[in-house]
């Protein structure tokens, strides 16, 4: 477990997917599904933090992006973490797989499709697009309800509405992902049925690989990252649907 939360820390900072190794961790050590997917929410929390404080530098200049993109994803949020406490998943696992393989789609066309999207509007004003406002919602609904695969979305959907080197959206989504999940633990914390001696286990471990990660991503060129994210995203999609 603790092995797990410390790599999925660092994979969720350097492209997103780490869920990919703990969750599925938590599932062989007997979790049931629900309480898997809610525990790897809080112990993973760390690991965002710990990416977005070695992503300062990044964030600094975006700050008014956060500000627009936070209350979206926040309502997204509480409405996917509702969904999620009130809610079979079953269903929703189902399309899981095929979310993420569009999403990594998405991703590797970007490089085509971006300027058709971003032309048309001022490069301070990409991230008030209210098609973006719409795509962050449901990422919020969607990292709260599963979150498997939200970093391979989410850098997809940022890359096509906001033009800007990848380090820094991927600085962007990592602060978005860690809103998201804050709030989304926040509801688990009183009314999901949390393990908390597996959070205990994983919030170190997966902080000290999210700090770490950065670094690993500052390294990697775009094309690099972007074929790592791609990559992640479909191992996750086949691993589910085999």
């Amino acid at each position: 477990m603790a092995a797990a939360a410390l790599v999925a820390g660092a994979v969720n900072a350097v492209a997103g997917g780490g869920t990919l190794l703990s969750f599925p961790a938590l599932l062989l050590l007997g979790f049931p599904a629900l309480t898997a997917n809610v525990t790897n929410t809080l112990g993973l929390l760390s690991g965002y933090a710990g990416g977005s404080v070695a992503y300062r530098a990044e964030l600094s200049v975006q700050r008014e992006r956060v500000r627009f993109l936070a209350p979206i994803s926040i309502v997204g949020a509480v409405v996917g973490a509702i969904l999620l406490t009130r809610t079979s998943n079953h269903v929703f696992a189902a399309i899981v797989p095929w979310l993420i393989l569009a999403a990594c789609a998405l991703l590797l066309l970007q490089p085509l499709v971006t300027s058709r999207l971003q032309s048309h509007r001022a490069e301070s004003e990409q991230h008030r697009s209210p098609a973006l406002a719409v795509a962050q919602f449901l990422s919020g609904v969607y990292g709260a309800f599963f979150g498997a695969g939200l970093g391979v979305m989410m850098l997809a959907v940022l890359g096509l509405f906001i033009r800007d080197d990848l380090q820094r959206l991927n600085a962007l989504k990592g602060m978005l992902s860690l809103i998201i999940n804050v709030v989304a633990a926040i509801y688990f914390a009183f009314f999901g049925p949390v393990s908390w001696l597996a959070v205990l286990v994983m919030v170190p471990m997966s902080a000290v690989g999210g700090f770490t990660g950065v670094a690993l991503a500052r390294r990697l060129h775009p094309t690099v990252l972007r074929s790592v994210v791609v990559a992640l995203g479909a191992a996750y999609a086949l691993h589910q649907l085999l």
